[in-house]
């Protein structure tokens, strides 16, 4: 198995300073929609709670608070052109066909497809610092591990596959949609997603535009139904030994990133959540 952690000093600079914020919002008594409620904000950031409209987690319209998503590593393994496969610099965003929402597939030459149990991701964008606004027009870079928790673009095996990896733009109600594959749970880490935040589909070709980095956390309950299924076998022992406050990115806290998720693996699941930008 490939080991996945990124720097231990980027790590350990990343929870400071969230530790740091979580402090500053011990007194503020947050209500966050869409899978997220209360926890930290990045340090320097703004919370915002005004709105004249009831919440909704259709994204069909406003919500009453929002706060900023934690900002958190991308990871050894972003494919966004800021780092090296061993190949060259790995750059999904460059490649033909990247905007898309189901991202089960291999584009551009490669044919892979990534295999398992099938979900649907919606995160709904909002505007921190505008009475938590829907972010229409806004963009979204995801990307995740595969049912063995190996990355496309860098994992043994599947360097010249891209899949799990893909842009789209957020629809009139603030909301980017992803149809993948429920991710595998890999040694050290709690089964996660990782996502950059962009002002448009047009800037979401280079990393340096990105306006947030972060990850999406699955309820555990959930994880467990997943991993009980065919294919997922060698998750079981990987998630059994790990846990939120053991985990490097959400031991500090995961409400803001946790996603609410409904549905069976048969049919599918789809997991929401809210991401708050401050803009």
């Amino acid at each position: 198995m490939d080991h996945h952690d990124e720097g231990l000093v980027h790590d350990l600079h990343t929870l400071i300073r969230r530790r740091r914020a979580l402090g500053w919002l011990a007194g503020a008594g947050t209500l966050a929609l869409w899978g997220c409620g209360g926890g930290g904000d990045d340090a320097g950031t703004s919370l915002s709670s005004s709105s004249s409209s009831s919440g909704s987690t259709s994204g069909s319209s406003t919500t009453t608070s929002c706060s900023v998503i934690p900002e958190e590593t991308a990871g050894p393994y972003p494919g966004d052109g800021s780092n090296s496969n061993g190949s060259g610099i790995a750059n999904a965003l460059a490649l033909t066909g990247i905007v898309r929402s189901d991202i089960r597939s291999s584009i551009a030459g490669a044919s892979g497809v990534a295999d398992g149990v099938s979900l649907t991701v919606n995160l709904h964008l909002v505007g921190t610092n505008s009475s938590c606004a829907d972010l229409s027009g806004y963009a979204v870079y995801l990307w995740h591990c595969t049912r063995d928790g190996k990355y496309s673009m860098y994992s043994a095996g599947i360097t010249g596959e891209n899949y799990l990896r893909g842009v789209q733009e957020a629809n009139s109600s603030g909301v980017v949609t992803f149809t993948t594959i429920f991710p595998g749970c890999y040694s050290g880490r709690v089964p996660h997603i990782h996502f950059e935040v962009y002002r448009s589909a047009t800037t979401a070709t280079a990393y340096s535009n990105k306006l947030k980095t972060s990850q999406l956390a699955f309820p555990t309950d959930v994880c467990d139904e997943v991993y009980a299924t065919s294919g997922y076998s060698a998750s079981v022992a990987n998630f059994a030994a790990i846990s939120f406050s053991s985990d490097n990115v959400f031991s500090d806290g995961v409400a803001l990133q946790l996603a609410t998720v409904t549905g069976n693996a048969t049919d599918g699941y789809i997991a929401e959540l809210q991401v708050g930008v401050p803009v």
